[in-house]
């Protein structure tokens, strides 16, 4: 077998300078000298014949060819990470720490319940969470800085496998006074044709169902781009118009029953939360664990069997 003509590390020195922007930047963060940075990404040029950044007295470009060798590296580099991730995990898969992104509409639900289950379960596991938006939780993933994301399933998560924690329902939710909320059967589509809805700012996932699930009502959105549940939940009982809710919000978000509520006829609309994570992972087997103990919570345990008989 033929030597690599280059290191890890010098991977690691070049991804470093594309993140930061610069070779001093770049060296406080991996802890060596400037001067030491530099001479190894000399050496990695010249062992791969490509120059990978272009230096002036101001800042630090990325060359095109530059831009396809660090694609290559940072894939490497997480290979690397979980190959060291493996044989750890193969002493004991589930101890040490766990990066988990979770996103917004989900967090404040979810977590309370979910993290105590967790720490008794597993007491020698500790869990950093990272509250994130759909898509930069899934690109936080792609690129290693997580380990998992708790999520609701979305397209484009190829390459990545997933284990399912919860169907959450949508209802719909407004002042008790608004004649839509009025009926006691279950709301159908068709019945919010022209309504005036309620909804996430660009970005939620939640935002997109909602969407897709009215478009055929041709529903008209309300002026007021709410930043979190928490905000659409206040301005749909203050009468500012309907909305939709995931189910597993109203614990929280109509404690104090401002909000009149009504389920939507089978089948409702939905969104399946799950534990995702990189595929093929050495984590998968503990991740897979800790998704099921996710899922045995008796919040969500509940609502599966109130559903179940609804």
């Amino acid at each position: 077998m033929v030597p690599h003509p280059f290191s890890l590390r010098q991977l690691q020195y070049a991804a470093a300078v594309a993140d930061t922007g610069g070779f001093r930047k770049a060296a406080q963060l991996c802890h060596v000298s400037q001067p030491s940075l530099s001479a190894q990404l000399a050496q990695l040029e010249e062992a791969l014949g490509v120059r990978i950044f272009e230096r002036d007295r101001r800042r630090v470009l990325v060359t095109p060819a530059g831009n396809e060798m660090l694609a290559r590296a940072r894939r490497v580099l997480l290979e690397a990470e979980d190959l060291v991730a493996a044989s750890s995990r193969l002493r004991d898969p589930l101890c040490g720490t766990l990066r988990i992104g979770v996103i917004p509409t989900v967090s404040p639900y979810l977590l309370p319940e979910i993290t105590p289950a967790i720490h008794s379960t597993y007491p020698r596991l500790t869990l950093h969470w990272s509250e994130e938006k759909t898509q930069v939780a899934l690109r936080l993933l792609r690129d290693g800085a997580l380990d998992a994301v708790l999520l609701a399933l979305v397209p484009g998560m190829e390459g990545l496998d997933h284990h399912v924690v919860a169907e959450d329902p949508f209802v719909l939710a407004g002042a008790p006074s608004d004649p839509l909320l009025r009926p006691r059967g279950p709301a159908r589509v068709k019945e919010l044709e022209g309504a005036s809805l309620l909804l996430l700012e660009d970005g939620h996932c939640f935002r997109d169902q909602t969407l897709a699930f009215c478009e055929d009502a041709h529903v008209r959105e309300a002026g007021y781009r709410a930043t979190s549940l928490a905000t659409l939940a206040r301005m749909a009982a203050g009468g500012a118009g309907l909305t939709l809710l995931p189910e597993l919000s109203l614990a929280v978000e109509n404690r104090h029953e401002e909000l009149a509520v009504r389920r939507f006829a089978r089948p409702a609309p939905k969104r399946t939360l799950v534990l995702a994570w990189r595929a093929p992972c050495p984590l998968a087997m503990a991740l897979r664990q800790i998704a099921t103990t996710m899922a045995s919570v008796p919040m969500l345990k509940s609502a599966a069997r109130g559903r179940g008989h609804g």
